[in-house]
């Protein structure tokens, strides 16, 4: 048997499909855009042969690959890639080299749209949310008028929950219509309450079921690839159960032979009408492959099986060897950077080192929906899981006292503050008694001193009152002989100017008459002594 396998160094784990082929005489043929000096020993050891190409874009480069491994090996049996990605490649590539094993070209339709998974669960009698193609913003504002909100709006044909967002109201759908990227085709759907709960396995040839199981979300995919958040998760058990019921329904609605299978529905939180009532599961999504986030290892330590295996003999020999029984409850936690955890990954290692069966980084492409760093553990009881899930996604927090005991403190407080004044209000009344007493006894004598003091100065007003009027008395018996005094010495003053005018005037003629009668007098005045230069 001849099996290409497409991509099989990514994601790292997928070695074990490989491996489990190659163990039992297939001649696996990896093509990958990874060069081989740089793929994992893994890798290298589960594959026959590899055909490095430059882009798994690239189609004429894979077809050559594949034209290149028909020429060596012989006609190619199957086609496979277990990645949601490369779903058309695989279905085109066995077109072209007519391999009839696994899903055709013209199948994908209801394999990748989620509008067309729809049409296939309605014609297996599954009631599905409410939706319309995202074409034009009136249309969209009148299925909200219908519906309500929130509505969810997410790709046609999308891997994930990459592009799927939750809108509130008009404001942010209009936003979103305004904003959303043009090459992507969008539907808008009616929301739906409740927990995303899986059912994976393994189909033979007829549809029959080989292995499955469940797997519940406790976190929305939705919200941890939107807000960075933890992300954790645990396996149940479908024996006897509702899911599996539903999950067989869907295993023979799609073309599930000889797949590997994920399907996706929501468990209702609350009653929704036209979908079902609380408890009830609403078909999602399928997906044909196998699921991601390490669930095929989880798969494997709920039920200490090999998965892996399981999918090989079924594409070899139709069947499944393994006697199927749950064991154990599995769960995963995917941790975030840059969030301050309670337990370091060394601490969480250490605690709960016999629980723990995977412990790994994840690249940074598969983070935003797996987490940056990754704890896979099993216990036999769902509480001691779900005690170390906890453990886990603890982030630290500042020690606050609880809002019970800061009341009760408070109210101490003022009871105490009441019992202190209480006990302090006897002795204040003595005290604000003798205050006032002591006031009474203190308030006469100062009367009477203030009594004393006003007397005292009523006697001294009097003799003030008659000092004050004498001398008004004398200035006023002073001031006309004052008057006659000044006027007299006036007068004189007067006379005394008048006589040294005219003595002045006396003395001016008689200095004229001389200064006629001097000779040099005269001649100065006739010419003057030096002639005055020309200029």
């Amino acid at each position: 048997m001849n099996v290409v396998f497409i991509s099989p160094h990514f994601p790292e784990y997928y070695h074990n499909f490989c491996s489990r082929l190659k163990d039992r005489g297939v001649n696996v043929l990896g093509v990958g855009d990874c060069p081989y000096d740089m793929i994992s020993d893994e890798t290298k050891n589960s594959l026959t042969e590899y055909y490095y190409v430059g882009s798994l874009e690239n189609y004429d480069e894979v077809y050559r690959a594949c034209a290149y491994f028909s020429s060596q090996y012989g006609k190619i049996d199957w086609i496979e890639s277990e990645n949601e990605y490369w779903l058309e490649l695989e279905a085109t590539l066995r077109r072209d080299f007519n391999v009839t094993t696994g899903p055709q070209i013209q199948d994908m339709r209801w394999m990748k749209f989620k509008s067309a998974m729809k049409e296939v669960y309605k014609s297996a009698g599954l009631k599905v949310a409410d939706y319309i193609k995202l074409d034009t913003l009136d249309e969209a504002l009148e299925f909200t008028k219908k519906n309500g909100y929130p509505v969810i709006v997410k790709p046609d044909n999308g891997v994930g929950a990459t592009h799927t967002y939750k809108l509130k109201d008009d404001e942010e759908l209009k936003d979103f219509y305004n904003h959303k990227q043009d090459y992507i085709d969008y539907i808008l759907e009616d929301f739906v309450p409740g927990d995303v709960v899986t059912f994976e396995g393994v189909t033979d040839k007829d549809k029959n079921i080989l292995f499955s199981t469940s797997h519940y979300m406790d976190t929305s995919i939705m919200d941890t690839v939107n807000d960075a958040s933890d992300i954790y998760f645990h396996s149940e058990p479908v024996e006897g159960k509702p899911i599996y019921e539903i999950g067989e329904k869907v295993v023979k609605a799609f073309d599930t032979r000889s797949r590997f299978f994920h399907f996706e529905f929501i468990k209702l939180s609350e009653d929704k009408s036209g979908l079902g009532r609380k408890g009830d599961l609403v078909p999602l999504e399928v997906n044909m492959r196998a699921p991601g986030a390490f669930i095929p290892d989880m798969m494997n330590y709920a039920y200490d099986v090999d998965t892996y295996t399981i999918w090989a003999d079924m594409m070899i020999y139709n069947t499944c060897f393994y006697e199927i029984e749950r064991k154990y409850y599995v769960g995963y936690v995917g941790r975030r950077l840059g969030i301050d955890y309670e337990l370091s990954d060394a601490e969480v290692a250490d605690k709960y080192r016999e629980y723990i069966k995977i412990e790994a980084d994840i690249p940074q492409v598969l983070a935003q929906a797996e987490g940056n760093h990754i704890f896979i553990f099993r216990a036999k009881t769902k509480a001691k899981l779900n005690e170390i899930t906890k453990a886990i996604i603890a982030h630290k927090k500042k020690k606050t006292a609880p809002k019970k005991a800061v009341k009760k403190t408070v109210k101490a407080v003022v009871e105490e503050t009441v019992k202190t004044v209480e006990k302090k209000k006897e002795p204040v009344k003595k005290t604000v008694k003798a205050v006032a007493k002591k006031v009474e006894e203190v308030k006469e004598p100062v009367k009477t001193v203030v009594e004393e003091a006003v007397k005292t100065v009523e006697k001294k007003k009097e003799p003030v009152k008659k000092t004050v009027k004498a001398v008004t008395k004398k200035v006023e018996e002073t001031k006309e002989p004052v008057k006659a005094v000044v006027e007299t010495k006036k007068e004189e003053v007067k006379a005394a100017v008048e006589d040294t005018v005219k003595v002045v005037e006396e003395k001016k003629e008689e200095l004229k008459e001389v200064v006629k009668k001097s000779p040099r007098a005269r001649k100065a005045v006739k010419k003057p002594r030096h002639k005055a230069k020309k200029r």
